[in-house]
Formats: structure tokens, C-alpha cells, sequence
């Protein structure tokens, strides 16, 4: 380091002490910023919904009480005192507020990052609202859910002010605001509803075909895992190769929850069908109880295909459990020769 970077690095040293050590204080202020969060629209959802959150912020904050540090006397102590008392006014403004979406339930997911406001004053509301996107799982029960949003800000703590001289006409020369900050945080629950509706889930399959079979049966046992009762229900399948039928839809009726119901479709093969496990999608129309049109979630049912004249897993399973009880039975008789 050369002679005069050195000689500059001290003078630094020295002046910076210096020059705090001369910041005038003549008013104390009390109070701090309090932020409201609200929902700027509905927290009533549906399970399998994937929404936004708006969020309003709304700062409360207010100065509580202010008192005189230092008495002015001189007429530059007077400007100064008034200078500080203006600046002590954005006491209650939050700064650089980070907001953060956490759930309280493994039943919502919280899709979005933390969100950033700068500044927001006292009796101020956010110009736009953040923005969160929460998924919420399919089967999710009806019910009320927290959220969680967590806010950290600083905010201004004192303000200290300092001038050279005051000058008649050009007011404050040299005029400086030294300014320190203070850390703050606060957590608001936010509820999310998820209304009641019915709701579907397979709970027995009997689906195993051949290549090349036609008519082939494949019986599905659909339950209401919801809350509400389903009207009018329809099981719809969505069919593809190697599969075909001219029967994919079948009526249900009406379901309570907790009822079950089995459906049994006809199903056609295709002779070149690869043996293997496939699965067809289906899904329920319904009336739900506000009269209105549903469609439930897409379900899958696993289907079985076998090679022509084959046997399914089934089969050599049941297979290989009598030829064990031959062999046993045939070794039991040995031994009592």
C-alpha cells in the first residue's frame, strides 16, 4: 500500500468517529410499525384445487410518543431540532418487508417463494397484493386448514443529525442524517377452507384379460370417500389401445358417503396386445348437492393382459400354490409309509 493510501485509510479512521461522535439527538420517538395481513378475496376451496392467495398488508404502525433528548438553543440547534423532528415521522414505516407462505397441514402445498415489499408507511395498505400459490391434495378432507405468513422488516429506530454551520440565507451547510435500524417480525394465520363435496376412490379391481379376447369383464368397486352425496353418478373410462369397447360409461346412481358401488364393463383386446400390466383411466359424472354438474378426479384401473391361451399372474400364482400343496400332500404320505 503506497504512503498516500495509507494516510488516507487513517484519515477515514479518524473523521468517521469523529463525525458520529458530533450527531446532534434531540428527540426520542416511540412506536414501531404494526402490519394486518388480510385475504383480498375467498379462502373457500375445493380438494384438488391448485389456487392463488391474495394478501393484503395494512400497516397500523404509529408513533405512541415522542420526547426532547437535547434542548435547542442556538438558532442552528433550532433548525436542526425541527430537521430531526420531521425525519423522526417515518418511525413506523416497515422496510424491505419479506414475506414468506408456510402451510400448517400436509394437505395443502405451498407453491410459491418468499415475496418482497420495500416499504410500506403508517395507515398505508400494499398497492398490490401478494400473490401465493397453494395446491391442495386430491383427497383432502373438508375442513379448515392454517397458513402461516411470516413477515420480517426493519424499520427506523433513531435518527441523529449534524451540520457545520448555519448560513442565513442557504440555511444548513454540511447538512447530514446518521439513521439506525431496528429488526422486527410477526406471523399471521391465515385460514383455508376446503368445502365439502363427495369425492371417489377405487377400492376392488377384477381386470385380467387376454390378448386377443373379446367381451372380456372388468369389474370396478368405486366408494364416496367424501362427505357429500353424488347424484345421478356415471363412471366414464377414457380407452386406448390395445383395449376397445362400445361399453365405457356405466350408471351408478345415486351414492351416500361412505357407500360403495361395482360396475362391470365389457372390454375388447387386441390380438397383438403386448402381456403385460396396463392401466385405463376413468372418472365420475355427478350431480352434486347445489344441483350443479361434477366431474371427479381421473382414477386408474390397473388391467392384467396375458398372452392368448396364458395364463395371468393370477392364474400361476393359484397355480403354483396347488402344485406346493401336491408336494406336500405327496410327502406327507411317504412318511407314513
Amino acid at each position: 500500500m503506497t504512503k498516500l493510501k495509507i494516510t488516507i485509510a487513517c484519515l477515514a479512521l479518524v473523521l468517521i468517529p469523529t463525525l458520529a461522535a458530533s450527531m446532534d439527538n434531540y428527540w426520542d420517538s416511540f412506536g414501531s410499525p404494526q402490519l394486518q395481513a388480510s385475504l383480498g378475496d375467498t379462502n373457500q376451496f375445493y380438494r384438488g384445487d391448485t389456487v392463488k392467495l391474495n394478501v393484503d398488508l395494512t400497516n397500523y404502525g404509529r408513533i405512541l410518543g415522542l420526547k426532547a433528548d437535547k434542548k435547542a438553543e442556538s438558532k442552528m440547534e433550532i433548525e436542526l431540532s425541527d430537521r430531526e423532528f420531521e425525519y423522526e415521522q417515518s418511525l413506523p414505516t416497515a422496510l424491505n418487508i419479506t414475506a414468506a407462505l408456510r402451510s400448517g397441514t400436509d394437505f395443502i402445498e405451498v407453491q410459491s417463494d418468499k415475496q418482497v415489499v420495500k416499504s410500506l408507511k403508517s395507515g398505508s395498505k400494499s398497492e398490490d397484493p401478494l400473490e401465493f400459490t397453494i395446491e391442495i391434495a386430491s383427497h383432502a378432507p373438508a375442513g379448515t386448514y392454517p397458513m402461516f405468513l411470516d413477515l420480517n422488516y426493519d424499520y427506523q429506530n433513531n435518527v441523529e443529525v449534524y451540520a457545520g454551520e448555519l448560513d442565513p440565507e442557504a440555511g444548513l451547510k454540511g447538512f447530514q442524517v446518521f439513521y439506525s435500524y431496528k429488526k422486527a417480525n410477526q406471523s399471521f394465520s391465515i385460514p383455508v377452507v376446503i368445502e365439502k363435496q363427495a369425492d371417489f376412490k377405487i377400492v376392488d379391481t377384477t381386470a385380467e384379460l387376454g390378448a386377443g379376447e373379446k367381451d372380456g369383464n372388468v369389474a370396478v368397486t368405486y366408494v364416496n370417500i367424501g362427505e357429500e352425496p353424488a347424484k345421478e353418478a356415471t363412471v366414464r373410462l377414457s380407452i386406448s389401445k390395445p383395449f376397445s369397447s362400445v361399453d365405457d360409461q356405466a350408471f351408478i346412481g345415486n351414492l351416500l358417503p361412505g357407500e360403495e358401488r361395482t360396475v362391470v364393463f365389457r372390454m375388447d383386446v387386441d390380438s397383438d396386445a403386448t402381456a403385460k400390466d396396463y392401466v385405463i383411466n376413468s372418472e365420475i359424472k355427478y350431480i352434486d348437492v347445489n344441483g350443479i354438474s361434477a366431474i371427479s378426479e381421473s382414477m386408474k384401473i390397473p388391467v392384467e393382459v396375458a398372452q392368448p391361451g396364458g395364463f395371468s399372474k393370477i392364474a400361476y400364482i393359484l397355480a403354483a400354490l396347488i402344485a406346493l400343496a401336491a408336494a406336500g400332500f405327496y410327502l406327507n404320505k411317504r412318511r407314513k409309509a
